[in-house]
């Protein structure tokens, strides 16, 4: 064999070699860099060679296993959790070059009574939403918007003026009048910055009182689905997703709100390309169920006044992190025209594998016949119905698709969990073990 050929061979090896290894790093970049796992449970990670896991931190929270597979060429890891609490593990090549570190948070044991009862919302928001913009006409029959003109746009959600919290619209404009046309100062939010104004009201010739040309809401109401309850604390997680405004799509930021008891009274059919609905009534004579703190993009949150009973489930029942949900079977709870809570069949159909937040964690089919003859499939309404599998809450319908009715999507209840305030999720709480 020539030089010449020794040393092509020699470069083959090493570029497979190394094209190998690229590929195996580019796959482990992409690996979440958060784990959650919960006491007694754990978690099993395929490694490839030449790659491996270890603790790089001197701690009691978890353990690693390992257990090669020769004819695979690679080592599955189990992670055992020890105790509640939160380590880091290091991707390492070859035993030396790290190449990633992966946080795991390590959850004690939840039991949660399943949710599936219809319930109304009633949001009061914290300030007032603007939703519109006027032109106002002045006594001189010209034209003015000094809301727009001193910088207000739709969307903005209005706290203070002069220094005065905002209660509510009639609030808003007893405010502008007080100064008789004066120049006033209007705090407000703006995608979560904190923004000052100068405006100048106008005296409207057509109502004979002082305006800033602004449409703005204060409430709104609606009817969804409760997920779970908290047996402890009775924090309770509904919806999967957040309350926003029609007009601007922004979320209703919460000034005070109540959950209470709904009735369905009629059901519109999903279809393709139009969404259907579940139309309820508010059972206002009877005492609200509890009180409404958190409006987030991954569901509404608060606490009951009491537990309430699951028909289905008498005892609260175990949780599922993503890790533990497979494709397939599965069971949505959910209240439609009889007004009880029934178990459904479902399939999942995809699993997202996730690092952040997201309430389009998982796709979720609705294939039960009986469901299916009285909605069409996932309709509003609907959103906040707990996914059962394997008897473990793993997740919420969250939306439908609008050109299947029959699919859409759920949150995982580990990522609602965070939201809610449950303290064995919390992070803080986490950092303070151990």
């Amino acid at each position: 064999m020539t030089h010449k050929k020794k040393r092509i061979i020699i470069f083959s090896v090493f570029f497979i070699f190394f094209g190998f290894i690229f590929l195996n790093v580019a796959e482990f970049l992409y690996y979440p860099v958060q784990i959650n796992v919960v006491e007694g449970q754990g978690q099993i990670l395929d490694i490839k060679y030449p790659f491996n896991i270890i603790n790089s931190e001197d701690n009691q929270i978890v353990e690693i296993s390992k257990k090669n597979d020769e004819a695979k060429n690679k080592s599955q890891i189990k992670i055992i959790p020890l105790k509640k609490g939160r380590t880091n593990l290091q991707i390492q090549l070859l035993g030396i070059l790290p190449i990633k570190k992966l946080e795991v948070d390590v959850f004690p044991k939840l039991k949660l009574i399943p949710g599936g009862n219809s319930i109304g919302v009633k949001l009061n928001t914290k300030g007032v939403l603007v939703v519109g913009l006027e032109e106002i006409e002045g006594y001189d029959s010209k034209k003015y918007n000094p809301g727009y003109d001193g910088g207000l746009r739709i969307g903005d959600n209005i706290v203070e003026i002069d220094g005065v919290k905002v209660r509510n619209a009639d609030h808003v404009s007893e405010l502008i009048n007080r100064n008789k046309g004066k120049e006033i100062k209007v705090s407000a939010k703006r995608n979560g910055n904190s923004l000052t104004f100068k405006i100048s009201p106008v005296k409207s010739k057509v109502y004979n009182d002082y305006k800033i040309g602004l449409w703005v809401k204060d409430k709104t109401a609606g009817v969804g689905t409760l997920t779970f309850i908290e047996p402890r604390t009775k924090i309770y997680g509904a919806l999967g997703h957040a309350i926003s405004d029609a007009e601007t799509g922004k979320i209703l930021p919460v000034g005070k709100g109540e959950i209470l008891r709904s009735r369905v009274v009629s059901i519109k059919q999903g279809k393709r390309g139009k969404a259907g609905e579940i139309r309820g009534i508010f059972l206002e004579t009877t005492e609200p169920l509890g009180v409404l703190k958190k409006n987030t993009d991954y569901g509404i949150y608060g606490t009951m006044y009491e537990r309430l009973k699951n028909p289905i489930y008498k005892k609260p029942i175990e949780i599922a992190m993503q890790h533990e949900i497979n494709l397939g079977p599965a069971k949505i709870l959910t209240t439609t025209d009889d007004n009880s809570i029934k178990e459904y069949d479902v399939v999942i159909e995809k699993i997202n594998i996730q690092r952040k937040l997201s309430n389009k964690s998982m796709i979720v089919r609705i294939v039960d016949e009986e469901l299916l003859r009285k909605t069409g499939g996932i309709v509003q309404g609907m959103s906040g119905s707990p996914i059962i599998q394997n008897n473990k809450i793993i997740g919420a319908i969250t939306h439908v698709f609008v050109n299947d009715p029959t699919k859409g999507y759920g949150i995982y209840i580990e990522w609602m969990l965070k939201e809610s305030g449950v303290e064995s999720f919390n992070k803080k709480g986490l950092a303070n073990t151990g």
